[in-house]
């Protein structure tokens, strides 16, 4: 298995995974491709850009300042202010006496992080850069992680700070759900570290708290996110990762995406795996511009409700034949070809009405 993966992705070393990475897995659990592709550890930003295809997201270097300096504003005098945030959001009492422990301080970070947050003990504390893993594929994946774990209360619950700003307590939505996805990886590996050490995982709770400034200051402000549904999809997708031999099952013999071959040869071979391209992937996977192209002209390329809404018909061809009933449905398209028509009446007499 290890020799078809390392086919696979030309024979270089694997790449590595990450929160970021792990957590977009379960953006299109119904995409082979990606699955092979990312179980098989292939360089997928390298891949975008010798197809001609380069990904176009990505934190600006800004960002990323503004984020640190934000993270560090809210861990500052050892946690003091986060610890409040935290305790005033899950609504306990502020302790007294908690203690700030530095996790990503040790060179011996692993066994250091295994230890602190599987004592026994159940006083107030804040674990900051706890070192996490999970398997992915098969592979064991380290997460360093700049969050907090705090426990408080006898539970553990994990803090993600982020620098996008909550405004007039509305935060950008597609950022709340990136960042819920993000901390159920935490929530999901805190637990296996828990269970693992011999610890109840359900110490660890569903329950995070997101840190962010409120409105166009830096004053920060929590919030709680409910990842239960995100902790659902993930161990889904992990799962169907796990079993690598079915995955590749549906891939031809042979089939690689070594970065020495030429570009042809490259989109060549991945037509070969079958994708499930929706406008949603251009914000989450780096080939998503490639499988777009190669989406032209399908339904699927529109976004998921309207495939689904078209069960069936997978041609936008077919689509405007079926409106305009010049092709006869097959007996699983009738009902969305009922649909097509109604709706191409519709569309003629709206526009008649324009026109009078």
């Amino acid at each position: 298995m290890e020799d078809r993966l390392a086919q696979i992705r030309g024979g270089g070393p694997p790449r590595r995974h990450n929160a970021r990475t792990i957590a977009a897995l379960t953006g299109n659990p119904g995409c082979t491709r990606r699955a092979v592709l990312d179980s098989a550890g292939v360089d997928k930003p390298a891949l975008a850009e010798q197809l001609g295809f380069p990904a176009r997201f990505g934190q600006s270097r800004f960002a990323i300042t503004r984020g640190n300096a934000f993270e560090a504003q809210v861990k500052a005098d050892g946690g003091t202010e986060l610890l409040r945030l935290v305790a005033e959001r899950l609504g306990v009492p502020v302790p007294d006496g908690a203690t700030w422990t530095d996790l990503g301080a040790d060179d011996d970070r692993p066994e250091r992080s295994r230890a602190a947050l599987t004592a026994s003990g159940d006083g107030p504390a804040l674990f900051d850069h706890p070192l996490l893993g999970l398997d992915v594929a098969g592979t064991r994946v380290h997460l360093e992680p700049d969050l907090v774990a705090a426990r408080l209360a006898g539970r553990f619950h994990v803090v993600e700070i982020k620098s996008f700003p909550v405004i007039d307590g509305q935060a950008d939505p597609g950022k709340v759900a990136a960042a819920a996805i993000q901390s159920a990886v935490y929530v999901l590996a805190l637990r296996e570290l828990l269970a693992a050490g011999g610890r109840d995982p359900e110490l660890v709770s569903h329950e995070v708290v997101l840190v962010c400034p409120r409105d166009f200051a830096n004053h920060p402000v929590a919030s709680l996110l409910d990842v239960r549904r995100q902790l659902l999809v993930l161990r889904r997708q992990l799962a169907r990762m796990a079993r690598v031999e079915e995955l590749l099952a549906a891939v031809p013999v042979g089939f690689t995406v070594d970065p020495a071959a030429d570009p042809a040869a490259l989109a060549a071979a991945l037509h070969r795996v079958p994708a499930r391209y929706a406008p949603d992937c251009l914000a989450a996977c780096e080939l998503a511009y490639f499988c777009r192209h190669e989406a032209r002209g399908q339904t699927g390329a529109l976004g998921r409700p309207v495939r689904e809404a078209l069960g069936g018909v997978e041609d936008v061809a077919d689509v405007l034949a079926l409106a305009g009933g010049v092709a006869a449905p097959e007996p699983e398209q009738a009902e969305a070809a009922a649909l097509l028509r109604a709706a191409a009446r519709l569309r003629a007499d709206a526009l008649a009405g324009q026109s009078a």
